[in-house]
């Protein structure tokens, strides 16, 4: 580990387990660095994880499992694939990911914003909450998997579709669904019975206009070929759509 030729400490994380590589990075997020850079990461998990504060972490490699869980203000920027559960309840911050992630992407997160150039997997945003004016927000370039939003409580999740050959092949999308919207561009298999598809509104492409230049600023990819496009909003149709199945 050292603090390397420009302004960003360098930690070599070949041959860290996740404990170490993360005792690591606390201690210098304590000793006051802002700007760190990760190499060789190869799976290590948790990275990130519980951290607060204004400063920003480059990733080179693959991180392990929930990246940035309950994590609280930093930046993460990830130069390769994920895996599951980034950003697992984050409060705020952000994660950008150059490549694709894995499943459950934003699990019940309550404040942030993750943007992913490629593909994600499956329960993309499940159980997403807002809290306390807090809205997370994730932001996919590609397509993603079955059960997408499923048990969204809040927050929005925007599927661009890019590259996409068809229709996303993502089924049951929405299920459970009672807080929240999912805006997407293109056609899913299915969605659950929980939610409705519209038309999007002005205010709702201006949205998307905006969460697209955020986009395209982090992939360095074209707008106006982004932008373009029929996009649908889908919306829960019942804030308590199991209420029945209760006895209170």
């Amino acid at each position: 580990m050292s603090a390397g030729s420009g302004k960003a400490y360098t930690i070599d994380a070949q041959g860290l387990d996740t404990r170490r590589l993360n005792q690591e990075l606390r201690k210098i997020v304590n000793n006051g660095h802002r700007e760190i850079e990760l190499l060789n990461v190869t799976g290590q998990r948790y990275i990130a994880a519980g951290l607060k504060g204004d400063f920003q972490i480059d990733i080179d490699g693959t991180p392990g499992n929930d990246l940035g869980a309950f994590m609280d203000g930093p930046t993460i920027r990830v130069h390769g694939n994920g895996q599951d559960g980034y950003g697992n309840t984050m409060n705020s911050g952000e994660i950008v990911v150059q490549g694709d992630v894995g499943d459950i992407t934003g699990l019940s997160a309550r404040g942030g914003r993750i943007f992913v150039k490629g593909n994600a997997g499956y329960r993309t945003g499940v159980h997403m909450k807002e809290f306390q004016g807090s809205r997370p927000i994730i932001v996919i370039g590609g397509s993603a998997g079955d059960y997408l939003g499923e048990y969204m409580a809040g927050g929005v999740v925007l599927l661009l579709g890019q590259g996409l050959e068809g229709n996303h092949q993502a089924d049951f999308v929405g299920t459970g669904m009672h807080g929240g919207v999912i805006y997407l561009k293109g056609e899913v298999r299915g969605i659950g019975r929980e939610v409705a598809i519209l038309d999007i509104t002005e205010d709702d492409r201006r949205f998307i206009e905006e969460l697209v230049k955020d986009y395209t600023k982090h992939f360095n990819v074209d707008v106006k070929n982004v932008a373009e496009g029929d996009f649908k909003k889908l919306i829960p149709v019942s804030s308590r759509p199991y209420g029945t199945l209760y006895t209170y």
